[in-house]
């Protein structure tokens, strides 16, 4: 599937029993992915959620208004096939990660980081066994390797769809720990874009915010509300 938008070529699109799993039928022909693989889903909502995007589309088929479409592809053809460089990626978020690196001044800023995101660090420690250092600054600092081994421990335990959703969520946060959160069910798809956007907001309230970056933040937050429901989906 292109990254343009493409004529609309079929009628009807609906969900159908897939064996085990659930395909997206267009005019009775399964969607595949753009590398060919059909495109099958492990809960008929998922799957329903998916022909629906593509029964609203208009006389175009625009796949930036298809977000579950998207991501299942990429779970289709990258999480899964390249399950352990994945898990590789994703664990660079953690020795990197956004809760880690604390403002030094002004106060207000400093109390508000501390506030937020210190709850999620200590979550990450209780529920997950990562006990993750914060420090002041930009310098980057080594995290103790019994946190890295709890947090890639859990990485392992997770099936594609939800790998998918914390690959995407980490990339947009800018980190792990708010997307282990998201997948845990320890925070909604709102509050971790609001945590996130933590430092940006501060300043927007500061300075206010031009069109740029207002549009950069709509599609961070599109991006993981997306996550957010391929995971209640997937999840039957």
């Amino acid at each position: 599937m292109t990254s343009r938008p493409i004529k609309r070529f079929y009628k009807r699109a609906e969900a159908a029993p897939a064996g085990p799993a659930f395909s997206v039928r267009l005019d009775g022909r399964p969607v595949r992915t753009p590398a060919g693989r059909p495109l099958e889903v492990p809960t008929q909502a998922l799957a329903e959620a998916i022909a629906a995007e593509w029964e609203a589309q208009g006389t175009e088929v625009k796949p930036h208004h298809m977000p579950l479409t998207q991501l299942a592809s990429t779970a289709l053809d990258r999480i899964g096939p390249e399950r352990e460089a994945i898990l590789a990626q994703l664990m660079n978020y953690a020795a990197t990660d956004l809760l880690c690196y604390r403002a030094g001044f002004p106060p207000d800023l400093v109390e508000r980081q501390a506030r937020q995101w210190q709850p999620l660090l200590d979550w990450a420690r209780d529920a997950l066994g990562a006990d993750l250092v914060a420090t002041e600054g930009v310098i980057a600092v080594a995290q103790p390797e019994p946190a890295l081994a709890a947090l890639a421990a859990r990485l392992r335990g997770y099936d594609t769809w939800r790998l998918t959703a914390l690959q995407m969520t980490a990339a947009a946060a800018g980190s792990l720990v708010l997307a282990l959160a998201l997948v845990e069910g320890r925070l909604g798809a709102d509050q971790a874009f609001a945590l996130s956007q933590l430092d940006e907001t501060y300043q927007i309230e500061q300075w206010g915010e031009d069109h740029e970056a207002a549009d950069r933040r709509a599609t961070l937050a599109r991006d993981i509300a997306a996550a957010g429901r391929l995971l209640t989906l997937a999840a039957g």
